[in-house]
């Protein structure tokens, strides 16, 4: 038998306080040791998706109120997100957030706290970590808030890494970012995929970007699925921009 997708959304809806509809219709598939794109302007629906993946929807007066979330080949449609965590599926949310105060190791740090890793196992999983960022190796002792934005997504991300997830949930990576430093990111999230395993769902908004690394991506626009397919495809196809833009889904 062929193994169950590794993410598997079935035509969700979600909505805020009850009555806001952000996404009414995504279904999408995320297999074993994939980088999935997740592309689409802003208020597409993206980071909403994401959310409503990793549990953290709820905190925004979010609801999944109809269709169905499996990780893994089970339903986690309710699964709180600890719960999620603990099992590998973890979320960087958008907008590089890292604890201001703390210094760029005690940030990642954090992320393994969930699993009671040993000293041993914190020290291996900081020089792996720092194997990929040789940039937070040199900041490790500086106070995250005093970074600079490359440095603290770098740090959001490797505060995922330490839990030793299976699957991220990579939120706007690029935001923000000198076109230097985002290719830099996007070449250290293939290595972990490539070397590691780690597979990706990526929200963002710069297609030709995200579609130079993914293995297939998803178009949304106004909550729901436009355009689907391997990357290379969608990269080749002359209306990429206008399903890009919203403008196909009304042909």
């Amino acid at each position: 038998m062929s193994q169950p997708p590794l993410l598997e959304l079935e035509q969700i809806k979600v909505v805020y306080n009850q009555v806001i509809l952000a996404v009414s219709d995504i279904s999408l598939r995320v297999d074993a040791g994939q980088i999935v794109a997740l592309l689409g302007a802003n208020g597409a629906g993206k980071s909403t998706t994401l959310k409503t993946i990793s549990g953290l929807v709820s905190a925004e007066r979010g609801q999944l109120a109809a269709g169905a979330i499996r990780y893994q080949g089970e339903a986690i449609t309710h699964a709180p997100a600890a719960q999620l965590a603990a099992r590998g599926l973890v979320q960087v949310l958008e907008g590089r957030h890292c604890f201001a105060h703390l210094t760029v190791e005690e940030n990642l740090i954090t992320g393994a706290l969930a699993r009671r890793a040993s000293r041993a196992e914190l020290a291996a999983d900081l020089a792996r970590i720092y194997d990929y960022f040789p940039r937070l190796k040199t900041r490790r002792h500086s106070q995250a808030g005093y970074t600079s934005g490359g440095e603290q997504q770098m740090t959001a991300i490797g505060r995922a890494l330490m839990a030793r997830p299976r699957l991220v949930l990579l939120d706007e990576p690029s935001m923000g970012l000198a076109p230097r430093i985002v290719e830099e990111i996007f070449d250290i999230v293939r290595q972990l995929n490539q070397q590691e395993g780690v597979s990706f769902l990526l929200a963002e908004q710069n297609a030709n970007l995200a579609l130079r690394y993914a293995d297939a991506a998803y178009i949304i626009e106004n909550g729901r699925v436009g355009l689907a397919g391997p990357a290379a495809e969608l990269r080749g196809r002359p209306d990429i921009q206008a399903y890009y833009l919203g403008q196909a889904l009304a042909a």
